[in-house]
């Protein structure tokens, strides 16, 4: 399949067999959404084009750089707002609103463009305290009195054992139990609840992407978890890699803060 009309199941296979990737996306195309930024990478490299800074026509112009002609677009994910009419294809009977996901080829890289000296944007640098607090989640003592327990999250608030030799592995692991609704589904009395082997491989899969993105330790103690719990091979589900993706996303987006040094890490 194309890397421009990749799906999330695509792109979340992709970054969990190879989290190089991830790291290198990150590093070029932090500014937009992680399954962009692997979208974006991938077109790249199927293009022999240099990665680097990526932004529309009409923005390369503002910055005094023109796009070359004959350069062909790279094609992004765009959600797009849906008014749902009563009665309509997909059977609803009243109305609503809906998010649908379309590729649309209006990005440029910079070594498609010629004209004035861009300067790097600098890498952001990712701090813990900020992204609890950013996304709501706030960490609390840790008191489980199993001591093989290295973190846990209790409806909106997470806990990361003293002694963890990760915590910031299992902080993002956590973090992803409480934005993927896993810890609500815990009190729901209604509703699909994520079969427990699901959610441990969603969470973990989100830790992956984070520590792989951030340059940080234990990637493959993440990937063997996954595994573990999901067995080797087995493809994550679409629905479940687009809410991985977009929760990681968010955490490394909450977290972010200018960096004063390229590769620096708070975590």
């Amino acid at each position: 399949m194309s890397q421009s009309a990749a799906s999330f199941v695509d792109l979340l296979r992709s970054a969990v067999s190879d989290p190089g990737i991830v790291s290198a996306a990150y590093r070029q195309f932090h500014n937009y959404s992680l399954d962009n930024q692997l979208l974006a990478w991938g077109q790249c490299l199927e293009r022999g084009i240099q990665p680097g800074p990526i932004a529309t026509f009409p923005k390369w112009k503002e910055l005094g750089r023109y796009v070359r002609k004959g350069e062909r677009a790279i094609t992004l994910c765009q959600p797009v707002t849906v008014k749902r009419a009563i009665g309509g294809d997909d059977g609803a009977d009243e109305p609503g609103v809906f998010t649908r996901f379309i590729y649309k080829p209006h990005w440029f890289v910079l070594a498609q463009t010629d004209g004035t000296d861009i300067p790097p944007a600098p890498i952001p640098i990712w701090d813990a305290v900020r992204a609890l607090a950013v996304l709501d989640v706030p960490e609390v003592p840790f008191d489980a009195t199993n001591g093989n327990v290295l973190g846990f999250a209790r409806e909106r608030s997470i806990a990361i054992n003293p002694v963890n030799p990760m915590p910031h592995k299992t902080r993002f692991h956590e973090l992803a139990h409480v934005l993927l609704g896993h810890t609500a589904e815990g009190v729901q009395a209604d509703g699909e609840i994520t079969p427990r082997d699901l959610q441990e491989c969603e969470a973990e899969a989100v830790a992956l992407l984070c520590c792989a993105a951030l340059d940080l330790p234990g990637v493959e103690h993440c990937r063997g978890y996954i595994q573990s719990w999901w067995g080797a091979g087995n493809p994550i589900p679409e629905r479940s890699a687009q809410r991985v993706l977009k929760a990681a996303d968010q955490i490394l987006k909450a977290g972010a803060v200018a960096a004063p040094a390229e590769g620096q890490v708070a975590a």
